[in-house]
């Protein structure tokens, strides 16, 4: 067996349940391992920690699947990606969407896997999963029976991986778009073309808690995409929804949604710059009773993370320059890097900066469907406040 000795201090980490070794904490390769091979992983002193996959162009170089002693086969895979299906069942009984396979949260670092009604959406993002990808295949049509695959595999995240990206269909019938179902509101989705793998299953449920906060208030709803939450602010009673976001694409396709829930006559999207339109709406001292902040992620890594600090500030400190006592800001982070604590100061700071006093209302985190696992903290990246305005 191929084998990968760490150097001495530097197990601790995996002990807790972490699934990531890094090239430098590695001691002794063995002779001939090759990126993609899977390898045991032992401590300085032989005793085994676990098995995975092995890059040599990544700065993870080591993604652990197990910890015990097994064979990494068909049949490992099998287990695996039926467990991650009996437990969407179990969790999302109702739901003809979800993400069915989270990576590390399922123990398949490197795998994501969204369901869109009758339609597998697939992410292979490392090259463990990558030597493994005509099976892993294999087992989602044989295990899921879609009416298609489509393969998403075209982020920048590869190229850490000295992998190309690649994007299509890889089985059965694979239509550019498809209409799914979120808390029973209908949405267009992108397939093949729409960023990520389409829609962001990971806020179904704080869309949902929207149903408390909507009703009779006038709502903005910044990097609204293709209008999940103001679709979902309007079904729940708005009196008004304004949604803006910068990609011409999105603003249409969250026009064709309104039209499709019949909340056209409610719901107003605009193609422009969030900061932009935040900014200019605190020099016309606009009001709402309901702002929405769901941006995408400000950084993709520590060295960024000064930078998004500001962004993340300045957004929530225009919206709330634009809510009087009563009004509720929901506010999102999806940057790992930006903790919890972190995004709290950020909030802080800017209701401090317009001196004004907030009430936590509700501290929400991603779906049940994108399981955190104890152990891997970058498995809990989705941070969401609800604060009333005092």
């Amino acid at each position: 067996m191929n084998q990968v000795i760490l150097k001495a201090g530097k197990e601790k980490r995996i002990k807790m349940g972490h699934l990531w070794v890094y090239q430098g904490e590695i001691g002794i390769i063995g002779i001939g391992v090759k990126s993609g091979d899977v390898v045991e992983i032992l401590d300085n002193r032989g005793r085994l920690l676990g098995m995975g996959y092995y890059n040599q162009a990544s700065q993870i170089a080591v993604r652990i699947l197990t910890t015990s002693r097994e064979s990494i086969d068909e049949d490992f895979f099998r287990r695996r990606i039926s467990q991650a299906i009996d437990y969407r069942r179990r969790v999302k009984p109702e739901a003809s969407c979800y993400r069915l396979i989270f990576g590390e949260g399922d123990l398949l670092p490197g795998l994501i896997v969204d369901k869109f009604e009758d339609y597998l959406v697939a992410q292979f993002l490392t090259m463990g999963m990558e030597v493994n990808r005509d099976m892993i295949i294999r087992l989602l049509a044989e295990l899921c029976r879609p009416k298609g695959i489509i393969e998403r595999s075209d982020l920048h995240v590869r190229h850490l991986e000295d992998l190309p990206e690649r994007s299509g269909c890889v089985y059965g019938d694979c239509p550019s778009s498809v209409v799914i179902r979120d808390n029973e509101l209908k949405f267009r989705v992108d397939l093949l073309e729409g960023q990520k793998t389409g829609y962001f299953l990971d806020q179904s449920a704080n869309r949902a808690v929207l149903a408390a906060y909507a009703k009779g208030r006038r709502v903005l709803d910044c990097f609204c995409h293709v209008g999940s939450f103001a679709i979902h602010a309007a079904a729940y009673g708005a009196s008004s929804v304004i949604g803006v976001d910068i990609s011409e694409d999105a603003v249409n396709m969250a026009i064709e949604n309104a039209t499709l829930n019949g909340l056209d006559n409610i719901c107003d999207f605009k193609e422009a710059n969030a900061f932009d339109f935040l900014r200019d709406q605190v020099g016309k001292k606009a009001e709402y009773d309901l702002i929405i902040l769901d941006p995408p992620a400000f950084t993709k890594s520590k060295q960024a993370l000064e930078g998004a600090v500001r962004g993340y500030k300045e957004i929530n400190l225009r919206a709330l320059k634009l809510l009087k006592p009563g009004g509720v800001l929901v506010t999102c982070s999806c940057s790992h890097h930006l903790s919890t604590e972190m995004f709290w100061d950020v909030i802080n700071a800017a209701a401090a900066d317009n001196k004004k006093r907030l009430h936590l209302l509700e501290r929400r985190t991603q779906g049940l469907d994108h399981p955190i696992l104890v152990g891997i903290p970058e498995t809990e990246y989705l941070k969401c406040f609800i604060f009333e305005v005092v």
